[in-house]
C-alpha cells in the first residue's frame, strides 16, 4: 500500500518532469522519435554530441532511475504506474527495435519493475496492441493513398 512518503516522491518525480528542457526531452522521445529501422534507432542512441542524443539519454535515465526506486522500495510499484503512463509507453515502444539493435534489453531497471508488477505487464500488451492498431491503421491509409 502507498503511503504518504510515496505520494511525496511521485509529485517530486512529476515536478522534475515539467522542468523545460525534460519537457523537450520527453516530447522527442514520445511524439517526434519515431525510428523505422534499428539504424534510425542507433544513429540516435549512440549519437554523441547530438541533441537528439541528450534527449534520448535524459528521458531513458530519468524513467530508468525512477523504476529503481521502486525495484528498491523506495516507492510503491502500483503507485508510481498508476500516476506515470508515460514510463509503459517510452518502454513499449523502442523495446524491441533496441533489442533487434543491440541485442540487450531496453531500459533493463523498467523490464525487471514490469516483470514484478501484473498491472505494469497488461498496460504494457495493451500499449502493444494499440501500437499494432495504428501500424494497421497506417498501412490502409497509405495503401489509399
Amino acid at each position: 500500500m502507498a503511503t504518504t512518503a510515496d505520494a511525496e516522491l511521485i509529485l517530486k518525480l512529476y515536478e522534475m518532469r515539467r522542468e523545460p528542457v525534460m519537457r523537450d526531452a520527453r516530447k522527442f522521445v514520445v511524439m517526434d522519435f519515431n525510428p523505422k529501422s534499428e539504424a534510425d534507432l542507433l544513429a540516435v542512441q549512440r549519437g554523441m554530441g547530438s541533441q537528439e542524443n541528450a534527449w534520448w539519454r535524459q528521458t531513458v535515465t530519468y524513467w530508468e532511475m525512477a523504476s529503481t526506486l521502486c525495484l528498491h522500495g523506495a516507492l510503491d510499484a502500483e503507485l508510481y504506474f498508476d500516476a506515470n503512463m508515460e514510463v509503459i509507453a517510452v518502454y513499449t515502444k523502442f523495446y524491441e527495435l533496441y533489442k533487434q539493435a543491440t541485442g540487450v534489453d531496453f531500459m533493463p531497471q523498467t523490464a525487471k519493475l514490469i516483470a514484478k508488477t501484473e498491472s505494469a505487464q497488461k498496460r504494457v500488451e495493451n500499449r502493444k496492441k494499440a501500437i499494432a492498431r495504428s501500424a494497421e491503421l497506417a498501412a490502409a491509409n497509405a495503401a489509399k493513398a
